[in-house]
């Protein structure tokens, strides 16, 4: 195992906390606390820079709200220099983890994402039916209220196996002590924030020693994961249904985690299997219709925004390009063609 020192240094320099900055504000030019940290943004680069060195820095609270998007979410945003640290943590430890994770691990890394997510499941659909040619069934699960169970003690000692600097552990256990869920107690200290960009990062190295235990310690030839949800396929039904136990017990035990008992399910392919947003069956992918729905509200609310003067007509674009790579990846020409066609024509009636 590849273990990681003399980061802290690295990660601390004015050059990683600049370049921090300017991943963090690439999408946010316009917003309020974006903007009023700009104004002294040199004051406050090298404030945090020597914070961090001093080793006084301490992570300030949260300001929290709810998203639904298309779950319904609970969000804790951090401060602006909170997130630039974030950032900062991320250009330095994210290139070293990223090596150690399974191929079939799909969330929030460079190169993968959910689309990539379902042309695995289907690639492993392939090879297990060898070619659409026998019957295969997929095991789909999900952990509940994965983001709120995560155990701060199980993750420190997770992140202690490989992260061998004193200073930058301690730096990561301010990071991840700045928050606890509602489903935290006296005795254990539980929770990673939706809204905080190291989250991304720990839930992987999290949830990094159950793909390992699937990989190396149960074979699963056939897995795939994102954040919290899985498949596994195969062509033996029992087989499925006989890894559930041994799934619930090593989830529980070595990171206090559940399955959720309402989200653990064995479908025939040919009966679809919902995975990422997409519906997966032979020959095709469909979108949710709850997804369409949403997507066609989103579009009329973004468009009244426009007509009403409260968005740029650059925004009403990336907003429908957006959705439209979306449904690219889909079977969903007729729906596609439709949006465009009505979003042009509601546009262009405004102009």
């Amino acid at each position: 195992m590849k273990v990681y020192i003399n980061l802290f240094n690295k990660l601390i320099t004015p050059e990683n906390l600049f370049n921090a900055w300017e991943d963090f504000r690439r999408d946010k030019k316009n917003k309020e606390d974006v903007l009023l940290f700009e104004k002294n943004l040199e004051n406050e680069i090298f404030k945090l820079h020597r914070e961090l060195k001093s080793e006084t820095y301490r992570h300030s609270g949260y300001v929290d709200f709810y998203i639904s998007d298309p779950k319904y979410r609970h969000i804790h945003k951090a401060v602006v220099r909170d997130r630039v640290l974030h950032h900062a943590i991320m250009n330095i430890l994210y290139p070293y983890y990223d090596k150690a994770f399974i191929y079939n691990s799909f969330s929030c890394r460079i190169g993968k994402g959910n689309h990539k997510g379902v042309e695995a499941l289907r690639s492993m659909v392939q090879k297990e039916s060898n070619n659409d040619t026998r019957q295969v069934f997929i095991l789909k699960c999900d952990i509940k209220k994965f983001f709120d169970s995560v155990d701060h003690d199980t993750l420190v000692t997770i992140l202690k196996t490989r992260v061998k600097d004193e200073k930058l552990m301690k730096l990561l256990v301010e990071v991840i002590e700045s928050f606890t869920s509602n489903r935290s107690t006296l005795f254990e200290r539980k929770g990673l924030p939706i809204g905080n960009l190291t989250s991304q990062l720990f839930a992987n190295v999290y949830m990094d020693i159950f793909d390992q235990h699937m990989k190396h310690e149960l074979k699963v030839k056939h897995y795939a994961r994102y954040t919290d949800d899985f498949v596994i396929v195969s062509k033996d039904k029992e087989y499925l249904i006989s890894l559930i136990s041994n799934i619930k017990k090593f989830l529980n035990i070595t990171l206090k985690l559940d399955l959720h008992p309402e989200k653990v399910t064995i479908r025939k392919y040919t009966q679809g299997v919902d995975f990422l947003g997409y519906i997966v069956l032979p020959h095709y992918t469909k979108v949710r219709q709850r997804t369409i729905k949403r997507i066609s509200r989103r579009i009329e609310e973004k468009i009244a925004l426009y007509k009403s003067g409260k968005l740029e007509k650059e925004k009403l674009d990336a907003t429908l390009m957006s959705y439209l790579g979306v449904l690219s990846h889909a079977d969903t020409h007729k729906f596609s063609e439709s949006l465009k066609n009505n979003y042009f024509l509601s546009v262009s009636n405004s102009d």
